[in-house]
């Protein structure tokens, strides 16, 4: 395996870099989706509910603090300023704006926590084919000038350089498929969690005004 490797020529040097970094991105951001996923979001929304709804908004705020999720990250600046239009007096639509006004600002650096390294697997997986087009370049251009620099056909040095345009061009489209292919995956979940966090936002708005109502009725 590594002979034929070794066979590819000097574009197998990139492309073994290349093949490092996605793995590592691989297994680090499996593991963080991993964690991510353990995370029970319905519980904590539960939990923040009842909590809100019992006028205990620190509590609630410190149980989004300690829960590493982007879900409770953005719950917890809705409450924080949830707690900050309170002290201001403004009027319910006004809370109601700035909550949502704050949790859609902060949801982009979330979802960054999230696409953390994601945009290394796509740049592999759009250059590492490039290496190996390149490779099949150079693979053939020294084929052909091992035919014009011998008086007669070398089969041997002719197909040397046709084994490197080979080697290289197989090895970038298979490291671009094992990019992409995860890559792909990984979005999906980043599409997941940005829904989660839009209904969780959502619904923390309709609690907050579900509280104001029954406050102003006391």
């Amino acid at each position: 395996m590594l002979e034929r490797l070794i066979m590819g020529g000097l574009l197998m040097i990139p492309l073994g870099i290349c093949s490092v970094i996605m793995v590592a991105v691989l297994i680090e951001r499996s593991l963080a989706f991993f964690r991510n996923d353990r995370i029970d979001v319905r519980s904590l929304r539960a939990k923040v509910r009842a909590l809100v709804a019992e006028d205990r908004l620190d509590e609630a705020m410190t149980i989004c603090a300690s829960t590493p999720s982007p879900v409770a990250a953005v719950v917890l600046v809705g409450l924080q300023t949830y707690k900050r239009s309170l002290a201001m007096g403004v009027s319910r639509e006004m809370q109601r704006l700035m909550m949502e006004k704050a949790m859609d600002d902060y949801t982009p650096q979330a979802l960054h926590a999230v696409e953390m390294r994601l945009n290394w697997l796509a740049t592999i997986a759009n250059v590492a084919p490039l290496f190996g087009m390149t490779g099949t370049v150079t693979g053939m251009i020294r084929s052909f000038g091992s035919l014009s620099g011998a008086g007669s056909l070398d089969a041997g040095a002719v197909g040397a350089g046709i084994s490197e345009a080979l080697v290289a061009t197989a090895s970038g489209l298979i490291l671009a498929l094992t990019s992409l292919i995860p890559y792909n995956s990984f979005m999906n979940k980043v599409a997941k969690v940005n829904l989660a966090i839009g209904e969780a936002a959502s619904d923390l708005v309709q609690t907050v005004a579900m509280h104001a109502e029954r406050q102003a009725a006391k």
